[in-house]
């Protein structure tokens, strides 16, 4: 990779990131590609493998494109042929396209593993910034004109700025601007995620139940031996205290679900055994800021969108894409935070509004709602292939500000 001159004769800027997943790799190949000195630190040992499938969409997808990891996505993109939606009894309702219900356009967005999309990034960036795995922020002081970090390990750096993009229960957030709760806004579901035998013998396809207030899907992301089992349910309060108890956590889902039918009983066999249940509540976070000081805030733990909208990976895509560019362009970094919210907000607001004008139709509540659902859904049947919905397309990039130098 060839690396722009930076014309700037002055020390480079050193830039913390808190978080290796998908916003963080992100913002430092870009920050990079500017010219920054950019450590990034990741409680998890090394880069995260596995997971489950995430959407590259829009805008997103032109990031990619210019990082140069869009070939390795495209050999890396889940092949998924069809949707079957089934009734309570597990009767076809409807089997249709991916992109007929995702509202995106077969061809160009990408779906792709999680882990899948982490390593790329992660060969996209490791031989050119730093990288600390198994260790994280333990304080942070911004008071003497830099960034002061003491890690858990024990060691202490000192930062020109520091950004977070520690997903979604972002510790970094919570450092700077206060507890979770005032930010979050709850969306009435929770879900657990986890891998399972394939044992319908599925191929290159989603299959999902439903009831009102409740869903369980199979996803076979290919000819594999497992499958990723996805069952979400509605509560009108969120669950608390459950969220830090994986033994509750089951508990809950179990008996939410002890009476459904199809393949539910095996899920919830799989579920007890499953080493990798990821369980949470589907949420956005909303905050009036994305930096405080020295400190800014990227991806989820700035602005998730929540899994109801499909596009937490592309905001953490381009956010960082955008966050770089301003850093890029004001030596400022007050100015640099305010020009990035400028230019993101409104795309930012667009996508955290799709759970309000559909996005979240899949998981009705209500038995009208399910009805109207599926009558939907067996109208798409005989449709064409959906158009992108505005929101994941609604930002235009700017040239990066290193190369327009």
């Amino acid at each position: 990779m060839t690396t722009p001159a930076n014309p700037s004769s002055t020390a480079k800027r050193s830039v913390l990131i808190s978080g290796a997943s998908v916003a963080g790799p992100a913002l430092a190949y870009w920050l990079h590609r500017a010219g920054f000195a950019v450590t990034v630190v990741e409680k998890a040992t090394a880069p995260r493998a596995g997971g489950y499938p995430v959407d590259v969409r829009g805008t997103a997808t032109e990031v990619v494109r210019r990082m140069g990891i869009l070939p390795r996505l495209r050999d890396a993109h889940i092949d998924v042929r069809r949707c079957t939606f089934l009734d309570a009894g597990g009767g076809v309702i409807a089997s249709v396209t991916p992109s007929a219900v995702a509202g995106g356009v077969a061809g160009q967005d990408l779906e792709v593993r999680r882990g899948d999309l982490t390593a790329s990034l992660y060969a996209a960036v490791r031989d050119d910034v730093e990288f600390l795995f198994g260790d994280r922020v333990d304080t942070l002081d911004q008071s003497q004109g830099a960034a002061d970090v003491t890690f858990r390990s024990g060691r202490r750096r000192t930062f020109d700025l520091v950004v977070g993009a520690d997903g979604m229960h972002s510790a970094t957030r919570e450092a700077l601007f206060g507890p979770e709760e005032r930010f979050h806004r709850y969306l009435g579901h929770c879900f657990a995620l986890f891998t399972m035998p394939n044992t319908a013998g599925l191929s290159h396809e989603l299959m999902m139940w439903n009831t009102p207030g409740r869903a369980a899907a199979l996803y076979a992301v290919g000819d594999r031996d497992e499958l990723h089992a996805f069952l979400t349910f509605h509560r009108p309060h969120q669950p608390v205290d459950v969220l830090r108890d994986p033994d509750a956590q089951r508990d809950l889902v179990a008996t939410t679900f002890a009476d459904a039918g199809w393949e539910v009983p095996g899920m919830l066999d799989a579920m007890r055994d499953a080493d990798d249940l990821f369980f949470d509540t589907a949420g956005q976070i909303r905050m009036p800021h994305w930096s405080s000081g020295r400190t800014a805030l990227v991806g989820d733990a700035a602005y998730a969108p929540s899994f109801l909208t499909g596009q937490g990976t592309s905001l953490a895509l381009v956010g960082a894409y955008m966050l770089a560019d301003a850093l890029a362009t004001h030596r400022d970094h007050t100015a640099a935070f305010a020009a990035c919210e400028r230019g993101l907000r409104e795309f930012v607001a667009m996508n955290q509004a799709l759970v309000d004008n559909g996005g979240a139709t899949l998981f009705p509540t209500t038995e009208r709602a399910l009805k109207r659902r599926n009558t939907m859904l067996r109208g798409l049947v005989t449709l064409p292939s959906g158009t992108p919905r505005p929101a994941h397309s609604a930002l235009t990039l700017p040239d990066f500000a290193a190369v327009r130098r």
